[in-house]
């Protein structure tokens, strides 16, 4: 399982490099788009496959504990791997929240612009659109629940 962690983390540590490298290249043709494209595509596919492998192994160890485990306050590999999963609802609803607001707040400045007495209902559609965090946040106050 910790051979799987370090095959994430060199993939991560890998993107980073790849990035600051294309950003910091004095000849920009050194890395074509294609190219990057695909140490992108391939650095996403061992992240995605090494993730996987995670979350698997670290649901069978955690449903595989003891309760003297649980009992003694030690947190194991496949219990903290369970938390890391329980916080992923609350990430992904913000960015799609993120990628929501973005939109629907720009044409509600817009709208309010023009007719100010249109405040109260972009206020409606803004609070709609940041309802999708609040709902990830619930469902990971929901999972912690069964820990």
């Amino acid at each position: 399982m910790i051979f799987i962690a370090g095959i994430m983390t060199l993939s991560v540590v890998g993107l980073i490099a790849l990035g600051v490298y294309l950003e910091l290249s004095p000849d920009k043709r050194v890395a074509s788009p294609k190219r990057a494209r695909g140490w992108l595509l391939g650095n996403f596919g061992v992240f995605a496959l090494a993730f996987l492998g995670l979350m698997v192994m670290g649901a069978q160890e955690v449903m595989a504990e003891t309760t003297a485990v649980a009992a003694r306050g030690e947190i194991s590999m496949g219990l903290g791997v369970a938390i890391l999963g329980i916080g992923l609802p609350t990430g992904l609803a913000a960015i799609g929240a993120a990628l929501a607001l973005g939109p629907v707040g720009s044409a509600a400045l817009a709208v309010v612009a023009e007719k100010p007495e249109m405040f109260g209902r972009t206020l409606i559609y803004l609070g709609l659109a940041e309802g999708i965090a609040i709902y990830g946040l619930v469902m990971s106050i929901l999972l912690l629940g069964k820990i």
